[in-house]
């Protein structure tokens, strides 16, 4: 086996030192607010935060989990809308995506430009709020934490590229042995084309997961609050962490002087993103692959 050029050699090297400090820099947040949440309140606000905790402590999730159902409730709706809207909107812009990249559909090429236009020009915010508020009456209603995610052009345009690679002989070959539309698309593009699906999957799931905007917008009921929202409200105000604590303490008043509020809103960070870090162990494998094939094809 030839040995490589020192080019080569000097540009691999090069690569891995660059990708190295950057895993390193996108670690290093992380491990900042994983230290802040175990680090006592006081010696966060002599010293600030650190890489490290100094004075470790637990308090900020005593405090977090003491009244264990605020989080949960959050939780479950989170994790709710997360599940049925990466479903359902993976499944559609999959399915809108094979229909688009069929060569023999007469309009595939305009329905493709209908998709495309809307990513260019849009009505604005607040035509989208009275047609939610007034038409849809989807306030306080977990469809409107679904439904306006539902599809994103960008992601369509990856898997019909993506489509555009698989050989057009295995959905001939399907035709003729009497399999229709929907089945040809269930049973070969599907599992086909996993590597992309898995990808746009793990976005969508992120998208889902990290809202806040629309609940914030739309849901007024603090039974249907997502995860994110609460943890907006954690860091943007006080007020949460006082309607908190005082239903851990039974509704008595709260000495704010006591409590962790830097903190707790570091470990209510931790606590929200534990499922997200979970997810990429699994579809790692597929994640590149969908990326490279998905980006040359078509």
């Amino acid at each position: 086996m030839r040995k490589p050029s020192g080019d080569i050699v000097l540009f691999n090297v090069l690569s891995y030192l660059l990708l190295g400090v950057f895993a390193i820099l996108c670690f290093v947040p992380f491990l900042m607010v994983l230290s802040s949440s175990l680090t006592d309140e006081q010696e966060i606000i002599r010293n600030g935060y650190t890489l490290f905790p100094t004075a470790f402590s637990l308090k900020a999730y005593e405090v977090a989990l003491e009244n264990p159902m605020v989080i949960l409730r959050a939780y479950g709706v989170t994790v709710l809308v997360t599940v049925v809207g990466t479903i359902a909107s993976v499944y559609l812009m999959a399915m809108t995506a094979y229909v688009i990249h069929k060569r023999t559909f007469r309009i595939a090429n305009g329905l493709a430009f209908y998709f495309f236009f809307t990513t260019l020009f849009n009505a604005g915010l607040v035509p989208w709020y009275i047609l939610i508020m007034k038409y849809l009456n989807l306030k306080d209603n977990l469809l409107v934490l679904i439904i306006p995610a539902l599809f994103n052009v960008f992601y369509i345009i990856v898997m019909k590229a993506f489509m555009r690679g698989v050989p057009e002989a295995l959905s001939e070959s399907a035709f003729i042995d009497g399999a229709n539309e929907f089945r040809i698309f269930t049973s070969i593009i599907l599992p086909v084309c996993k590597p992309v699906l898995a990808t746009v999957t793990l976005f969508v799931a992120l998208q889902y997961w990290n809202d806040w905007y629309l609940s914030m917008l739309f849901i007024s009921d603090e039974n249907l609050r997502p995860l994110q929202l609460l943890l907006y409200n954690l860091v943007t105000n006080s007020d949460e962490l006082r309607r908190i604590s005082a239903l851990s303490n039974g509704g008595a008043s709260v000495d704010m002087s006591s409590m962790p509020q830097n903190s707790l809103k570091m470990a209510v960070t931790m606590i929200s993103i534990g499922p997200i870090l979970f997810l990429y162990p699994f579809i790692q494998r597929f994640f590149v692959q969908g990326l490279t094939l998905g980006a040359v094809k078509g």
